[in-house]
């Protein structure tokens, strides 16, 4: 491995024990702030209770006091968030209108024992019930602008809808008088104030202009009847009622960073040395690599005491030794045959000495060798002194000239 990449593990080691010494610990959590998940279709669906008054405001509504005016409204309402900000509802609404009407058979009027109930300017007085279905489309402003919180309190919501009303009234008989199948049409769109009380409960006070269609009860004909609504309500929220966030990692806050500051400068310090050491070690100079003479042999086989038979290891031996012979015919080779000193005479060890020779070069020149290469000799000294090592005299070595 280079030195450098040596340096550089180092190094890492080094400033990885500082920082895990040093950083506190890191844990996860939810963020709303970072954005909110899409629950399933069976989350966050809710029903609402409401109930309250009406005023209605028309064009000679005037002739009428304000308190004669009031009359209930109340209803049931269902629906589901599809967010944190937008949902939708739908329900049933009773909205009561009281008011006056300039044509004596306007639809609504009201009569005692006499007959129509008359005031001045030729007024008559109406009241009017209408029940109707109604969707709307919600808002909440307060998730939207300051961001969704599980744990919030107050939300402020919008909506604006619409609604097909049918109405009746009493008639001079003081039995219940429908319009017909002529129902009306109506806009409306309010404010919602809502307080969670609980997990699944919230309080809430809304209030609500409608816009509802008037057939018959003033000249002109199908004018638009203005009214607003006050009402308080209770809503119970189904399943799950929160919105899951992505968790993201919180990072404890610091207060005092001196002991860190001090590894890292510490650390850098160490680099800088270290750097300096290395840029050092490169500039040294190189020595030149000191050439020793080799005369090892290129191979050695070993015989028996009184043996010039070659072993069938050795033969395999020969074999690879004679490819690298042909590899290169212009080296010579001595092949010399050896044979220790303390066993038999002089005579017989050079005999035995020649027949290693001769058998070993036979092997060789019958893998191929040219017989040119090859120079057999014998030496009738010890490979190594010593009794204990004749082992290694009774051998012949492969040697380039």
């Amino acid at each position: 491995m280079k030195k450098s990449a040596i340096l550089s593990l180092a190094c890492a080691a080094l400033v990885s024990t500082s920082a895990i010494a040093a950083v506190p610990e890191i844990t996860y959590a939810e963020d709303p702030a970072q954005g909110v998940l899409v629950n399933r279709f069976k989350d966050n669906w809710f029903i609402s209770a409401e109930g309250g008054v009406n005023v209605q405001f028309s064009k000679a509504d005037k002739a009428l006091g304000f308190g004669d005016r009031i009359a209930p409204t109340f209803g049931i309402q269902g629906g589901k968030w599809f967010s944190p900000v937008a949902g939708l509802r739908f329900g049933v609404t009773y909205l009561g209108a009281k008011g006056v009407s300039n044509i004596q058979d306007a639809f609504g009027l009201v009569y005692d024992k006499d007959g129509v109930i008359q005031m001045e300017d030729k007024y008559y007085k109406t009241h009017v019930g209408n029940i109707g279905l109604d969707f709307d489309f919600m808002l909440n402003i307060t998730n939207w602008w300051c961001g969704y919180k599980p744990n919030r309190v107050y939300n402020f919501i919008a909506y604006v809808g619409a609604g097909s009303y049918f109405g009746f009234h009493k008639n001079n008989e003081g039995s219940w008088t429908a319009k017909g199948f002529d129902t009306s049409l109506a806009l409306r769109g309010g404010i919602i104030n809502s307080f969670n009380v609980s997990k699944q409960v919230a309080l809430s006070l809304d209030i609500r202009y409608t816009a509802l269609g008037a057939n018959r009860e003033a000249i002109p004909h199908n004018c638009i009847n203005s009214n607003v609504s006050a009402l308080i309500g209770v809503t119970y929220l189904f399943n799950n009622r929160t919105w899951n966030a992505p968790i993201v990692p919180v990072i404890p806050v610091i207060e005092d960073c001196d002991p860190i500051k001090a590894r890292l400068a510490e650390c850098e310090a160490r680099l800088q040395d270290t750097q300096r050491k290395l840029d050092e070690c490169l500039r040294r100079p190189i020595p030149e690599p000191e050439v020793v003479p080799c005369n090892v042999p290129v191979a050695t086989c070993y015989f028996r005491i009184g043996s010039s038979t070659v072993s069938s290891t050795d033969r395999n031996v020969l074999k690879s030794v004679a490819s690298v012979m042909k590899a290169d015919t212009n080296v010579k080779y001595e092949v010399c045959g050896w044979a220790d000193n303390y066993t038999g005479t002089d005579a017989v060890n050079q005999r035995i000495r020649t027949k290693r020779a001769e058998a070993v070069k036979k092997i060789l020149v019958k893998n191929g060798v040219d017989e040119s290469q090859l120079d057999v000799t014998t030496n009738p000294g010890d490979r190594y002194e010593g009794k204990e090592n004749v082992y290694l005299d009774r051998c012949v070595t492969i040697q380039a000239k």
